[in-house]
Parts: structure tokens; C-alpha cells; sequence
């Protein structure tokens, strides 16, 4: 059975191969198409885009079951991919909401009657371009905007993973400390037996030098009170 890593891998390759496929239908073939064509490819995008969205639910559950020391490292990417997919939903916003150059006349009068006078008809392109441009503007400002705010989430988790690092290193080194004292309180218990030991050694070796002492003082006596009554 894989693991919960290779899972996420897995998961991860068909993420990458969907969000290729999202790119390009709102990067090169919504822009170029129009009328039934066009809603074709939104809808298509819009069902790789909750593909996409499950895919990052698997790989969410699939964190769970990798040990911690990589956990983390997996968190930061998952945060990118959700990053990336909340990006490719705007850009289909964006690119959905601008006017395609080759749309049909009909689409761009709203169903205007052909009888309308042509300084009428002159006056709605003039008024529908100028909606049109600012339409435009406003978006390419929110695309730059969002841009902007992609680069500072960016950099915001690239520098979360680095002070996760740093975290996870000065904790393994307060580990090391800890395992470096309680070793030297160990050697500071063996010490203080084995002193203690040598101290009774010397109190029992100090203490039969004085009885060996009063034995032979004892036996001089003996040996001269013997000596004393053979004589007298």
C-alpha cells in the first residue's frame, strides 16, 4: 500500500496536470472563441476547477497521515495549491468578463432594432466601447492588484517555512542540551556515590589500623606479664 507521501504525490501530478489544462483554455482559447464555443469552454473550465478543488481535499486528508517532520513541508505546498486555485477562479472571472472582439453585432446591441437611425446606432458603439475600456482598465488594475497580493502571500509562507525550519532546528538542539544534562547529572550521581564509598573504605580502613594497633599493644602485655611471672 503507499504511503500517505506517495499519495500526495500522486494527488499532487494530477493537480498540476489539471491546472495546466485550466491555464490554457482561460489563457488562449476562452479569449479567441465566442457565442456556444465560448460557454462550452467555461463550463469545461468550471468542472476542472472543482476537480481541482476535490484534488485538494484528498491531499489535505493525505497530510494527516505523514509523520511530522514532513507534515509541515507538505502544509506550506497544500497552502500554494489553494493559493493557485483561488488565483485560476479569478483569472476565470476576469477573462469571462471581457468582451470578446469577434462577438456577433447582435451580441454586442443587446438586441437593438434594425430600423434604429445610424447616429443612434454610432452613439451605442461610442457608449458601449467606452464601457467596454473601462471595463478593461478597472480589470487589468485588479489583475495587477491581485498579482501584488499573490507575490506578498508568497512570500509570507515561503517565509513561514523558513522560521518553521529554524523552530524545528533550535528544537532538536534544546533536545541534544537536554539529553547533555541529564547524562552529566547522571555522571554527577555516580561521582558522588563512588566518594562516598571511598570515604567508608578510608573510615574502615582508618578504624582497623586502631584495632590491629590494640591488639598487638594487648599482646605485649600478655607477653610481659608472662615474662614477668616466670622470673618472680
Amino acid at each position: 500500500m503507499a504511503s500517505g507521501s506517495e499519495l500526495f504525490n500522486n494527488y499532487e501530478q494530477d493537480f498540476t496536470t489539471l491546472t495546466e489544462s485550466i491555464k490554457s483554455k482561460i489563457e488562449q482559447q476562452i479569449p479567441s472563441q465566442s457565442g456556444e464555443e465560448r460557454k462550452t469552454t467555461i463550463r469545461s473550465v468550471e468542472r476542472e476547477l472543482d476537480e481541482a478543488n476535490e484534488i485538494i481535499g484528498q491531499m489535505e486528508m493525505e497530510v494527516l497521515n505523514v509523520p511530522t517532520p514532513s507534515r509541515t513541508r507538505l502544509q506550506a505546498k497544500l497552502r500554494l495549491y489553494k493559493s493557485e486555485a483561488e488565483k485560476l477562479k479569478r483569472d476565470l472571472r476576469r477573462t469571462t468578463a471581457i468582451i470578446p472582439k469577434n462577438t456577433d453585432r447582435d451580441e454586442l446591441l443587446g438586441g437593438m432594432n434594425a430600423n434604429d437611425d445610424e447616429d443612434g446606432l454610432m452613439d451605442y458603439d461610442a457608449s458601449t466601447m467606452d464601457q467596454r475600456q473601462r471595463l478593461l482598465s478597472g480589470t487589468e488594475r485588479l489583475g495587477q492588484s491581485s498579482r501584488r497580493l499573490e507575490d506578498s502571500h508568497r512570500l509570507a509562507l515561503e517565509t513561514e517555512g523558513i522560521g518553521i525550519n529554524i523552530l524545528s532546528t533550535l528544537k532538536g538542539q534544546r533536545e541534544t542540551m537536554l539529553r547533555a544534562r541529564d547524562t552529566l547529572a547522571d555522571a554527577d550521581s555516580h561521582i558522588d556515590k563512588a566518594s562516598r564509598t571511598l570515604k567508608g573504605m578510608a573510615r574502615r580502613m582508618a578504624t582497623n589500623k586502631l584495632i590491629t594497633a590494640a591488639i598487638i599493644l594487648i599482646l605485649i602485655v600478655l607477653i610481659i606479664l608472662v615474662i614477668y611471672s616466670k622470673l618472680f
